[in-house]
């Protein structure tokens, strides 16, 4: 068994593009997801080594100094992080000529060929579900033989594989969690609407929905929701329980935990047997009975997509939701005290002035606990970018969907609409939604309860200024 480094590498300064993360780019307030793309293989190969560089604030020559102790490295990658991450290969190979570095993750499950001409460096690519490629890499499997592998032969000729079978089987993975507990610091993970700290990990994998903007179900998920028994997970709480009793909140990361909802009460069930509290992602469609089941044991918030107000956008994104639907969703979670985080995006296709301004009226509605502005990002290999090559909206100058410091640009533009009218409607969007009497009532309500809750959002409150600021500095750099 090869000595193995899972690495996420460091990159922009408060970058939040862990493998865990639907959100690659700089945040609004500092956040950090677990890496649990990495932690998942990371568990299946013995005595292998996990940095999450970016949250512990690891800097690239401490990793450098590590090369040596290792025969292979594996690092998660993204399309903002590409160039960074194939410059952290270049940095270890260069202390250490015999190590072999390989790259999993979107983009190159999308793009093993086009990545790997990029990087002369890299000498594999695991594509689409990689856990089971990179064990095999690690074991010393021939790379001829292992499955669902990009590697360069011993002629530096790219041989593509043929691809691996999707796992149906979930149980078969191990806890990823035991790979947190050895070498992450829980504390370092924070999101600004879970409780702090907090755990994530996945129930499932896949998504049914066909959100042709969506990452994950395009490129490694899948659109069928592949599950873990409910033993197996209720089985990993309880060891999180004994392994993290400092925990205030569980979260499952799967793209839509409500996609069975069967499964979901029944996990709901389990969980209120532990007393545990805990959140989850879930679609804007979940009827009230089971909403009932999930608060009535332990749910305390769902992170739901809303992405835009207007019905035409909706459907233009196969979102397969209707916005009545998820007005009485909101209602009804307002009504049993469900909070939610509520996630928007701008400069979808059929986005105009007016639909931006529907859109902030419709939050402004429903009036979520907390949201995230984001803006359409066409990441290859989903039908969102196809639309844009096709259809001119993308342009070669904003491929790489962050900025220097990686803050989100407005990648998107159309004949009625700038990238510059797109990316100012995000400070609008949550000056509008935040400053109103009412939630800033709320907020402050919050904060006088809490003292821990004041200190946090006052430091919330400064880092998103900073962002402001630091946003106002992009737009006058584009303009």
């Amino acid at each position: 068994m090869m000595r193995t480094l899972f690495l996420q590498a460091p990159t922009f300064d408060g970058f939040d593009g862990g493998a865990g993360s639907r959100y690659q780019a700089k945040r609004e307030i500092k956040s950090f997801w677990y890496p649990t793309w990495l932690a998942q293989p990371a568990a299946l190969v013995p005595n292998s080594k996990l940095i999450d560089a970016p949250p512990h604030d690891i800097k690239l020559p401490e990793i450098v100094a590590q090369a040596d102790d290792f025969d292979l490295v594996v690092l998660h990658t993204s399309v903002p992080s590409f160039k960074s991450d194939v410059k952290t290969i270049e940095a270890l190979k260069a202390k250490n000529p015999k190590l072999i570095a390989g790259l999993i993750g979107a983009k190159v499950a999308v793009d093993a060929a086009g990545s790997m001409a990029q990087a002369p460096t890299v000498d594999f690519c695991a594509r689409n579900e990689f856990d089971f490629t990179v064990k095999e890499v690690a074991e010393g499997v021939p790379m001829a033989e292992i499955k669902g592998l990009s590697y360069r032969n011993a002629d530096g000729v790219v041989v593509h594989n043929e691809d691996r079978e999707i796992m149906t089987d979930m149980d078969q993975l191990p806890f990823v969690t035991s790979v947190y507990k050895r070498d992450l610091e829980m504390e370092k993970y924070f999101i600004g609407y879970l409780k702090h700290p907090y755990i994530s990990f996945y129930s499932g994998r896949g998504c049914k929905s066909r959100c042709t903007f969506c990452l994950w179900p395009q490129t490694v998920g899948g659109h069928t929701y592949r599950t873990r028994s409910v033993a197996h997970v209720i089985e990993e709480i309880k060891y999180c329980l004994k392994e993290f009793p400092q925990t205030k909140e569980f979260f499952f990361d799967d793209d839509t935990f409500t996609d069975n909802l069967p499964r979901a009460e029944e996990i709901a069930r389990e969980l209120g047997k532990l007393g545990v509290t805990w959140s989850c992602n879930a679609k804007a469609n979940v009827p009230r009975k089971t909403l009932e089941v999930l608060k009535a044991n332990g749910l305390r918030l769902l992170l739901v997509g809303y992405e835009s107000g207007n019905q035409q956008i909706l459907n233009n994104i196969k979102k397969g939701m209707r916005v009545e639907v998820a007005e009485r969703f909101t209602k009804d979670c307002h009504e049993l005290g469900i909070a939610i985080h509520g996630t928007f995006i701008l400069g979808l296709p059929g986005e105009t002035r007016e639909t931006i301004q529907e859109t902030i009226a419709f939050a402004k509605r429903i009036n979520p606990h907390t949201i995230q502005v984001s803006l359409a990002a066409p990441y290859p290999g989903t039908f969102l970018y196809k639309q844009a090559v096709e259809n001119g909206w993308l342009d070669k100058d904003n491929a790489e969907l962050v900025d220097e410091n990686g803050v989100q640009i407005a990648p998107l533009h159309y004949p009625h609409l700038s990238h510059t009218e797109i990316f100012n409607s995000v400070e609008a969007f949550y000056k509008k939604f935040y400053f109103r009497a009412p939630k800033i009532a709320s907020i402050v309500s919050e904060m006088v309860r809490s003292p821990d809750m004041m200190k946090r959002r006052l430091r919330e409150g400064v880092e998103f200024w900073h962002f402001l600021r630091e946003r106002q500095g992009v737009a006058k750099k584009a303009a």
